[in-house]
């Protein structure tokens, strides 16, 4: 796979500048972390935006076991969770000796985004904050690494490609999967861009259904959490601690379910496994034409995505990818890789045959792309691509009707359709371009 280089304009690093920023400090005491040092004036200077179970279980453990990264700033709008991650951080780098400035936290992304000594960000918010933030980060010159799926809607997706191109960031998705996580993802992907499975006629992806409006009950406000700022650009309603946990936790939250807040998990896991067929069937770059909705008007699976190619996909079957083509069937899922026949996946792969680079870790080839430049494996588009296929699907299931879409202009082939590319947003909380 050919890595693309992009122009980066101006210095990408203005380190330990005095700066007015207010928060809340956890200081450490300076020293050497042994047999790992790396020179501060070196090290990418990272933020984390969002702290809930994602960020406090993945994200920090991976950003804070890097030994050129410094972890300075964390962003979270529930006191517990965001007291939590900032001496979280504190204690790792001074019980590993780093020589380290303080690691200062946050209510408002806003404030993050302004500080000049940071480099980068990484965005772990429920859905309906990822868009926002990341293109305000690119705005500032600064790299992003947000979670999957990439943006709650249509529109979004393309700005957040118009605003890294435009200024010229590293922004990958959280795609795992791209990476080697959880399975044998990529090894699929090369048997069958070498044609083990003959012509490819169909795929089935099993995941979860669409979100549903939010109609969940008022509770009593939780202590410490800045509420309307969690809501943020979403309607206003009560706090309902199913959208928002109190303090911490170690579950998922059912925000996913809401269409409010996110795509339910049609996005949730789809944004893994539909990026998987967006990749096997190189359309990258490029996505469905048609899409078409079960004929049961209360269905939650089936629908169907039709490429221009006639490669038809369709949202059900069992759990994870299934590729039907002439030769045969391929089955990936985390933690498995199955063929019919089973040669399919049994003979290795010769020397002729596509070989796909590696990723030494989703975040360190994040981080390896911030200071090189090339486009990271799950860049910004490959991720507003899968997310903006499974939009389509999930307007599909609310309308019933037809989509034609034209993925090179980012159109509705139905100008009355054009609309449903995005949703209204509460001041002041609108989209800004690129």
């Amino acid at each position: 796979m050919a890595r693309t280089h992009q122009a980066v304009h101006g210095s990408r690093r203005q380190f330990l500048k005095t700066s007015g920023y207010v928060g809340a400090a956890v200081v450490l005491s300076p020293s050497t972390r042994a047999g790992r040092y790396t020179a501060p004036s070196d090290r990418i200077t990272v933020a984390m935006i969002g702290c809930g179970k994602m960020a406090n279980d993945y994200h920090i453990p991976e950003l804070l076991r890097q030994p050129d990264v410094q972890l300075v700033a964390v962003c979270e709008v529930d006191r517990t969770r965001r007291e939590y991650a900032a001496q979280r951080v504190a204690e790792h780098y001074g019980n590993a000796g780093a020589p380290q400035k303080s690691c200062e936290s946050y209510v408002d992304f806003r404030d993050v985004i302004a500080r000049d000594d940071i480099d980068a960000v990484c965005i772990a918010t429920p859905d309906h904050w990822h868009a926002i933030p990341l293109i305000a980060a690119c705005q500032a010159g600064k790299d992003v690494y947000c979670e999957k799926p990439l943006t709650l809607t249509i529109a979004e997706a393309h700005l957040c490609i118009e605003a890294a191109r435009k200024h010229h960031r590293i922004v990958q998705t959280g795609s795992q999967q791209r990476s080697g996580v959880f399975g044998k993802f990529r090894e699929a992907v090369e048997l069958i861009r070498s044609g083990r499975l003959g012509e490819i006629q169909r795929v089935t992806v099993g995941v979860g259904g669409p979100s549903v409006p939010c109609d969940l009950p008022a509770e009593e406000e939780e202590p410490g959490l800045a509420w309307d700022l969690w809501l943020g650009p979403a309607p206003a309603r009560p706090y309902n601690s199913i959208l928002s946990p109190r303090g911490r936790h170690n579950h998922f939250p059912a925000w996913r379910n809401y269409r409010e807040y996110s795509g339910g998990g049609h996005t949730d896991m789809g944004a893994h496994h539909y990026d998987i067929v967006q990749w096997a069937l190189a359309m990258d770059q490029s996505g469905p034409v048609k899409i078409i909705p079960p004929e049961d008007p209360k269905a939650v699976s089936g629908v169907r995505y039709r490429y221009a190619n006639g490669i038809e996909v369709e949202h059900g079957g069992p759990s994870g990818c299934v590729f039907h083509g002439t030769n045969g069937t391929l089955h990936i899922d985390r933690g498995m890789l199955t063929s019919d026949p089973a040669e399919i996946v049994e003979t290795p792969l010769a020397d002729h045959e596509v070989h796909l680079p590696g990723s030494p870790g989703h975040h360190r080839n994040w981080l390896d792309c911030v200071r090189s430049r090339e486009l990271p494996i799950a860049d910004v588009e490959k991720g507003a691509r899968t997310v903006t296929m499974i939009h389509l699907g999930n307007l599909a299931y609310r309308h019933r009707q037809v989509i034609d879409w034209d993925p090179r202009a980012w159109q509705f082939g139905d100008p009355a359709q054009q609309a449903w590319s995005d949703v209204p947003r509460r001041d002041p909380w609108q989209l800004e371009k690129a």
